[in-house]
């Protein structure tokens, strides 16, 4: 039983390692694979993509007050990996709002209205007719693209995270294999015969019995 369990040592080592050499080919095979997708879209931040620009560009509008913009720059960059996905996704947001007025998808109608606001109107008798069919709102139709490539730039940055955990918990599983094997190699070779020495004792004394007088 010893055996086996000294043997077992050795195998839930050897498959923690080969676990954590897979997680950390995978991560990185993950990671080139956002980053080359990236790279095919030939995506480059505009000039106006920096913290001071995009602050300029937008003073003075309601929205903007108290507005969590981005704090590094993508401008005239190529857009390559997750990291800079995510700023640029930031910025995309920002030039949305610009486009609607500050509005959301909840806050603007389906149908474009005779003074062209952002907010439209889900009313079709209310809205510019064109054939006979009420035209569709073009600002909410601009946050509806906006928010379908923002998503898929924040899912890149999203796979990017996920990678570099992968390559974490891979690093950590083949630190606790190799752990695991050293821990048994080394209770293999520490076993160490000891002797037990029984010091001789006296054999006892029988008692006498009393003589008869």
């Amino acid at each position: 039983m010893k055996k086996v369990l000294e043997i077992g040592g050795f195998i839930a080592g050897a498959v923690l390692v080969v676990f954590g050499i897979v997680a950390v080919v995978l991560a990185i095979n993950g990671n080139s694979t956002v980053n080359s997708s990236l790279r095919a879209e030939k995506i480059t931040g505009t000039p106006d993509m920096t913290p001071a620009a995009i602050k300029q560009e937008v003073a003075g509008q309601a929205w903007a007050k108290g507005f969590d913009f981005p704090t590094s720059s993508v401008a005239n960059k190529a857009i390559d990996n997750g990291s800079k996905a995510r700023v640029f996704a930031q910025y995309m947001r920002i030039h949305a709002l610009e486009a609607t007025g500050g509005l959301t998808y909840s806050q603007m109608g389906r149908y474009a209205t005779a003074n062209g606001a952002a907010a439209g109107t889900n009313d079709a008798t209310k809205a510019v007719q064109k054939n006979g069919q009420p035209v569709s709102n073009s600002a909410r139709d601009v946050w509806v693209t906006e928010t379908a490539l923002t998503t898929a730039l924040n899912v890149s940055f999203l796979a990017t995270q996920i990678s570099l955990f992968s390559v974490v918990v891979g690093v950590a599983l083949i630190l606790a294999g190799v752990g695991f094997i050293v821990l048994d190699w080394a209770a293999l070779h520490r076993r160490k015969q000891t002797t037990i020495v029984i010091p001789d004792t006296p054999p006892l004394e029988q008692p006498k019995e009393p003589a008869l007088v």
